[in-house]
C-alpha cells in the first residue's frame, strides 16, 4: 500500500506554504520534450502533429490543475477540505501506430505521476485550514489517433494529417470508481451523448482537411449542462469536479464541482447520477473539459490512497 504524508500546520504558515507550493509547482511544471518510442520517420512525424494540434495538446493543460482551486466550501467529514487540487507531471509516452496504406491508426499513452493536495482542517469549527495533504498517485490516459496521408504533398509534414481523434480516458490502475456516461446539453437544445470514450471519435474529414467535425463548438459566455452517470462501490457522494477552459499554455483555467442527483444500490455499489451547470469563458479558442471522479473517502479521510477515473472532451469556443 502507498504511503500518504501530511503536514499539520498554523492558519498563517499554511497561507506562506500554500504560497510556495504555487511557486515551485510552475517551475516543476513538465515542458518536455519527451523521448519518442516511435522509430521510423513517419511515426515520429506522425506524434510530433499530434503534439501539436489542439484537439490533443489542450487535454494535458486542463489536467494538470497544478494551483489552488477553490470549488467548494467546508464539509463535515474525518477532515474538513477547503481546496482541492492535483499536479501532474508526464513521466513517460508511448505512441503505438499501424500505417496500412495512406493511413495510419496509432493509439497514444500517457503516464503521469501526480499529487492530489487536500488544504484541510481538522477542527470542525474552524474558519481557517492548518492542514496540507499530500496524497501522491500514478495515473495513464490513453486516446486513439487516426491520421492519412495527402498525394503529392511534399512538405515536413509528409503529407501526414490528423484527421480524426477518440476522447481520452484513464485514471489510477486501481479504481472502484468509473464513468458510464456523460451527457452534454448546450443552450440551443443540442446534445452530445458518450458512453464509451475510446469508440467515440471525432472527425476532419479524410486527409485531414478542413475544421474539426463533432467537437462541440460554443458560443463564448453560454451556459452548457453536463450530466455524469458512474457506478461506484460506495454510497457516500463523491468528489466529481470538471476542469475547463484552458488553453496550450493552462491560461484561464477554471473548475467546478458536479452535484449529485441520485445514488440507487446496483449489485454490490451504486449507480449514482451528478449534474452541472458551468459558462464557457468570453475568451475564443480550443480548450478541453477534463472530468475527474475520486470516491467520497480520497477527499475527506487523510490516508486513503488516491483512486480515480477520468474523461476529456475537446470544445472550441467562438464569438
Amino acid at each position: 500500500m502507498r504511503k500518504n504524508s501530511f503536514y499539520i500546520i498554523s492558519p498563517a504558515i499554511a497561507s506562506f506554504f500554500l504560497f510556495i507550493v504555487i511557486i515551485t509547482g510552475c517551475k516543476n511544471s513538465p515542458t518536455g520534450p519527451y523521448p519518442l518510442n516511435s522509430t521510423s520517420s513517419d511515426e515520429m512525424i506522425l506524434q510530433k502533429i499530434a503534439d501539436a494540434d489542439s484537439a490533443v495538446a489542450t487535454f494535458e493543460p486542463n489536467y494538470n490543475e497544478e494551483d489552488v482551486m477553490s470549488v467548494m466550501g467546508k464539509v463535515q467529514a474525518n477532515i474538513y477540505p477547503f481546496r482541492v487540487w492535483q499536479r501532474v507531471r508526464l513521466v513517460s509516452r508511448d505512441f503505438n501506430v499501424n500505417i496500412v496504406g495512406d493511413s495510419a491508426f496509432a493509439t497514444y499513452t500517457r503516464n503521469f505521476e501526480g499529487v492530489l493536495f487536500i488544504v484541510a482542517s481538522y477542527d470542525s469549527t474552524s474558519s481557517h485550514p492548518d492542514t496540507l495533504i499530500r496524497k501522491p498517485f500514478l495515473s495513464t490516459i490513453t486516446g486513439k489517433l487516426i491520421f492519412h496521408k495527402r498525394i503529392n504533398v511534399h512538405d515536413s509534414t509528409g503529407g501526414w494529417r490528423l484527421s480524426a481523434v477518440s476522447l481520452p480516458e484513464g485514471g489510477t490502475a486501481v479504481s472502484h470508481i468509473k464513468i458510464k456516461k456523460i451527457t452534454v446539453f448546450y443552450s440551443n437544445g443540442d446534445s452530445l451523448v458518450v458512453a464509451s470514450p475510446g469508440n467515440y471519435f471525432l472527425s476532419r474529414g479524410k486527409g485531414g482537411r478542413g475544421r474539426w467535425k463533432g467537437i462541440p463548438r460554443i458560443h463564448r459566455n453560454r451556459s452548457i449542462t453536463v450530466k455524469l452517470e458512474l457506478t461506484g462501490a460506495y454510497a457516500d457522494t463523491d468528489f466529481v469536479t470538471l476542469t475547463h477552459g484552458g488553453n496550450m499554455h493552462g491560461i484561464n483555467r477554471s473548475k467546478a464541482k458536479f452535484n449529485l442527483v441520485s445514488s440507487t444500490p446496483e449489485g454490490n455499489g451504486y449507480y449514482k447520477v451528478y449534474q452541472l451547470t458551468f459558462e464557457t469563458h468570453r475568451w475564443g479558442g480550443f480548450s478541453f473539459a477534463v472530468i475527474n471522479v475520486f470516491p467520497h473517502q480520497v477527499i475527506y479521510d487523510d490516508s486513503v490512497a488516491v483512486e480515480s477515473n477520468t474523461w476529456g472532451i475537446p470544445y472550441f469556443v467562438h464569438y
